[in-house]
């Protein structure tokens, strides 16, 4: 469908919460018509969602639209990432990466509309703005109107602003303070500010899903994953679309204390971030894919892969989620998943999780020879490839021996 620069549609991108809801009449008064999108990415419950859908229409909006995120979510970043199987600086497993799908939702409501103007509440403080941006400018000529960044180009104290605007015009504010800035979707939770922000070890109070280790189970928790092409497919012998299996993992490894970390990094715009983040179920998928893909890929495979996947880690965390290198590099990333199919039993007993088991007909396993253990070739093919393999090091010591060290 083709799209007009002279519509007053405006899609947005809503969440229910302060910054969108401040969107929607300040939007209208600028002559808007607007239509909200909810991107339902697995951080909500039923009742959540239901407040969400009549906070939009009592701002008034002109439509409204839900849309269950989780199987995009699932094949466009959790697939890739899992078969990447590396964090952002080898760490963080880029739990608000749902932002390009709810772009993508955005965008999908604006072709129906006709309409080639987009709006978000993010900030002009953050990594998100670029996530934002970036995916809608590299998917076509859109208009991007962004209200929080302009009122900050007048106001400080931007919340507090927005709070009076909504309460003059007749619209209640929910009393939700948080010592914390939380992001919670299918992939994990993350968690900002207070202690953590500066520069001090987290309270007891930053914590999302993860239980506290005196409240772990007394007996060891099991699963088995089955893999097809690199991909998770079955949950203990129950195939499942892969958002309700990544579901899944969340809630059994959450009560162990799986998948939680304290992470710095280096943030898009420049500065240091600090987040404690929990990503139960993305930790586990991990660790399962992991273990099958070092079984049964060549060790020039598992060498390489890791470079690629660091710069396809990079990509998605700086906003480059539609760059063409970056559909490259899951061509390679695809490429390599094509005998990465078996099963792979984990266990936790709380805190970290072991692969423990795997079963392929794909592993590279010799007939006549086992590591360490016996071996179908002689003593003199050993001795022959040490000799040529350590070739050019000992080369190298019998030559400067030879001139004295000169």
């Amino acid at each position: 469908m083709t799209t007009s620069t002279d519509s007053r549609d405006i899609v947005l991108a809503f969440s229910g919460g302060l910054d969108t809801s401040f969107c929607v009449p300040w939007l209208k008064e600028q002559g808007w018509n607007v239509h909200t999108v909810f991107a339902d990415t697995g951080g909500v419950d039923a009742a959540e969602r239901e407040f969400i859908e009549q906070r939009a229409a009592e701002l008034g909006v002109t439509s409204h639209l839900t849309v269950d995120g989780g199987p995009a979510l699932w094949r466009d970043f959790v697939r890739p990432f899992v078969w990447a199987g590396e964090g952002y600086q080898g760490q963080y497993p880029l739990l608000v990466s749902d932002r390009y799908l709810i772009v993508d939702a955005a965008l999908a409501r604006a072709a129906e509309l006709g309409t080639n103007a987009i709006a978000h509440g993010c900030t002009g403080m953050g990594n998100d703005q670029v996530r934002f941006d970036l995916a809608v400018l590299s998917q076509g000529r859109y208009r991007i109107v962004a209200p929080i960044r302009e009122i900050q180009k007048e106001h400080t104290q931007t919340r507090a602003f927005e709070q009076a605007y909504l309460e003059e015009r007749g619209f209640g504010v929910r009393a939700k303070q948080r010592a914390y800035t939380i992001n919670e979707n299918l992939l994990g939770v993350t968690l900002s500010g207070g202690e953590i922000d500066a520069w001090e070890a987290p309270g007891e109070g930053a914590r999302g899903w993860c239980a506290r280790r005196e409240q772990w189970p007394a007996e060891a928790l099991e699963v088995t994953l089955r893999f097809e092409n690199g991909e998770a497919v079955a949950l203990d012998g129950n195939a499942l679309p892969g958002e309700k299996i990544l579901a899944k993992l969340n809630t059994m490894f959450a009560q162990y204390g799986v998948g939680r970390g304290l992470y710095t990094g280096d943030t898009t715009i420049g500065l240091k971030g600090r987040i404690v983040f929990e990503a139960p179920g993305l930790t586990a998928l991990l660790a399962a894919h992991r273990a099958l893909e070092e079984a049964v890929l060549s060790k020039q495979q598992n060498r390489f892969k890791p470079q690629v996947a660091r710069k396809w880690v990079e990509l998605v965390y700086e906003g480059f989620f539609h760059d063409p290198l970056k559909t490259d590099l899951e061509a390679f990333l695809e490429a390599s998943q094509a005998k990465v199919g078996g099963e792979v039993v984990l266990r936790t007993r709380g805190g970290r999780v072991d692969a423990v088991a795997v079963r392929s007909p794909h592993i590279l396993a010799s007939q006549g020879a086992t590591y360490a253990q016996s071996a179908d070739w002689g003593v003199e093919e050993a001795e022959g490839f040490i000799k040529l393999f350590g070739m050019s090091s000992t080369l190298w010591a019998q030559v400067n021996s030879d001139q004295g060290g000169n």
